[in-house]
């Protein structure tokens, strides 16, 4: 069977298609749910806006006003944790999908690739072994390739995250001392 038919071009052209329409739609379904979320945090960050400032029309004192200031910082540091927390599941479960796919054509075109070798092998002429076998070896050197390069690029995101997870844990850690100094301040 030749691999160079037209009905074989015909059909990696409809799947290859089909592939990009999938990605695509991916792709957008995780930028949907990302605006999603900075929607819904933009209306929370300008419903507690305008209670700030309704609240601050109507200090009296410095005193008033620190105590205030001390109120209204009070969620931000929750805020903006549930914010990245609901970002990187969106962010990683898009990621998760696109994975899926890249390493379902991913073996489905090494296959692909490995029957293309083969035939060419059982069709080539006699002595044409040590050719195929070259390819062979080049096709396992870029499997590996692709496998370091798939490892490696896991283990970034998942620094990537504990690193985030730690500044927020640090984050939220400074952000006690700060409401006690400032409590303070405020009853000086």
């Amino acid at each position: 069977m030749n691999p160079f038919s037209p009905e074989h071009i015909l059909e990696a052209q409809r799947a290859s298609r089909e592939t990009l329409v999938g990605l695509t739609t991916k792709v957008f379904d995780g930028f949907e749910r990302l605006l999603d979320l900075n929607l819904q945090t933009m209306k929370g960050a300008l419903s507690g806006t305008r209670g700030g400032l309704q609240k601050a029309l109507s200090v009296k004192s410095a005193q008033e006003l620190v105590a205030l200031q001390i109120e209204l910082l009070k969620p931000v540091a929750d805020n903006a944790l549930t914010y990245r927390r609901q970002f990187f599941e969106i962010a990683s479960t898009t990621r998760a999908e696109l994975d899926k796919v890249a390493e379902f054509h991913y073996e489905a075109n090494k296959r692909g690739v490995q029957r293309l070798i083969e035939s060419a092998v059982s069709a080539g002429p006699a002595g044409s072994g040590a050719a195929a076998a070259a390819w062979q070896s080049a096709i396992d050197a870029a499997h590996t390739l692709y496998e370091a390069v798939q490892a490696t690029a896991e283990q970034a995101v998942q620094v990537a995250e504990r690193g985030a997870d730690t500044a927020a844990v640090a984050a939220s850690k400074t952000e006690k001392p700060v409401k006690q100094q400032t409590a303070q301040a405020t009853t000086q």
